[in-house]
């Protein structure tokens, strides 16, 4: 099935956004800048629920979401440059629209994870490494019996490079260069009602990384041998992976005789998605 564009699913941006409830939403902003190393915009919406975290060079790739209601989670802002087209390619493979405004839509994927279509507005220029990190990475965590439906759904929306885990439970879509934001596609162990998402930064040193965020107030919450899972002040959950933060994929293994000392190509495993509301700000 084509995703309507042909080889361009008409993508030009992605914003990674992170959601939180309302009232941890200051928390939030302030942890979640300092680890991206921006700065906070003005916050918009009728009760002051987004911003925007502003990088000192490059373009803007990460807003902060106050939700009324749930957990929170994370979601995708994909900037197109029809709006009204890709919303119909996105219709046309399963997705359904959750709201239509001025100008954008919010749409909830086959598995049910909301996303957005925004205007594109020139956004071209990838924030630079901070610290060793880098925010890259929407994992949406899939029920079992919604994998392949879902897999299928968001290779053809992107139409980005879709690339199988070294685990069936693993997939990745990357997106052309420049695009600032990657989608790991994981199979849950279990049944839930629908997906979630959790947001990923790509690490040079995990445990440097997650010294750095300890001290801005995350807590660690399980630590596997390459990635750690960690919660943030405002009480979401997120991972921080062994990945190259320039290129967003794994790290070039050193030789040596011993398979059992070779890195084993992986995403990550544990599920830390909880349900997210999505609108764009």
């Amino acid at each position: 099935m084509s995703n309507g564009f042909g080889t361009d699913s008409g993508i030009r941006w992605t914003y990674a956004f992170v959601d939180r409830p309302v009232g941890d939403l200051g928390a939030a902003q302030a942890f979640w800048a300092a680890v991206t190393g921006t700065r906070v915009s003005e916050t918009r919406g009728e009760q002051g629920e987004f911003v925007t975290l502003l990088p000192g060079t490059g373009d803007a790739c990460v807003k902060v979401q106050g939700v009324a209601s749930g957990d929170g989670g994370a979601h995708l802002d994909f900037a197109v440059e029809d709006v009204d087209a890709f919303v119909g390619a996105a219709s046309a493979l399963g997705a359904t629209v959750v709201g239509a405004y001025d100008g954008w839509s919010v749409l909830r994927s086959p598995a049910g994870q909301l996303f957005c279509a925004v205007p594109w507005h020139g956004e071209a220029v990838r924030p630079a490494v901070v610290d060793g990190s880098r925010l890259d990475q929407v994992s949406i965590d899939i029920p079992p019996a919604a994998h392949g439906t879902e897999v299928a759904f968001w290779e053809r929306l992107t139409a980005w490079d879709s690339l199988a885990g070294s685990l069936p439970e693993f997939h990745v879509l990357r997106p052309p260069a420049g695009l600032p934001v990657r989608i790991l596609l994981q199979r849950l162990g279990t049944e839930r009602p629908a997906a979630s998402a959790h947001l990923d930064l790509a690490c040079a040193d995990i445990g440097a990384t997650g010294a750095r965020h300890r001290q801005l107030g995350a807590t660690v919450v399980a630590r596997h041998a390459h990635w750690t899972v960690m919660r943030d002040p405002a009480g979401g959950t997120y991972c921080l992976t062994g990945r190259d933060p320039e290129t967003g994929g794994l790290p070039k293994a050193t030789p040596t005789a011993d398979p059992a000392q070779r890195p084993i190509p992986y995403a990550h495993a544990t599920s830390v998605g909880a349900a997210s509301g999505a609108a764009s700000g």
